[in-house]
């Protein structure tokens, strides 16, 4: 299995590292701080991202999964990570990022890795933004969701897609 993939772009896509995970924090801090709005107000996004997260605690989250790390000029600007059941966990772009096809670069891997590792779907608590991104991959909304995050609520959507005609 190829675990690197060069773009014309310029981005190379690569399986994650231990030594990765204090750049994953600061991405996912951005982006949610940053690159959420305006689907999440000020408030939603502290709540959801008060700080980066504990580079121990994040190691302890990713080292069962399987993360690809999206990189431009040896700078990680985007990561994906999934569970071994199907569940897609993270998905974050550094906000300097989106928009340029960063996240369908990353999930277009990820889910070639999914397919190859024959999991029957994928599925997912997705953000507004991310919504966005699985519909335009075949994914549907299962729900919509309102979880209350340090005392406020967020939205987002309980997401599938079916990765074999028999899921």
């Amino acid at each position: 299995m190829q675990t690197t993939v060069n773009h014309p772009s310029g981005i190379v896509v690569r399986r994650g590292e231990r030594g990765d995970i204090a750049a994953l924090t600061s991405v996912f801090y951005r982006a949610v701080r940053e690159g959420a709005g305006p689907e999440y107000s000020t408030e939603q996004r502290a709540a959801w991202a008060p700080a980066p997260p504990e580079v121990e605690a994040w190691d302890k989250r990713l080292t069962p999964q399987t993360v690809f790390v999206a990189e431009l000029g040896g700078v990680i600007i985007g990561f994906m990570s999934l569970k071994t059941d199907g569940y897609l966990d993270l998905a974050f772009v550094d906000p300097e990022h989106i928009g340029h096809g960063v996240a369908q670069i990353l999930y277009d891997r990820l889910e070639t890795h999914a397919r190859e590792a024959g999991l029957d779907r994928l599925y997912s608590d997705a953000s507004a933004r991310a919504r966005i991104l699985f519909e335009r991959n075949d994914w549907v909304v299962d729900s919509e969701e309102t979880p209350v995050i340090r005392g406020v609520e967020l939205h987002n959507y309980r997401m599938s897609k079916a990765l074999t005609d028999g899921a």
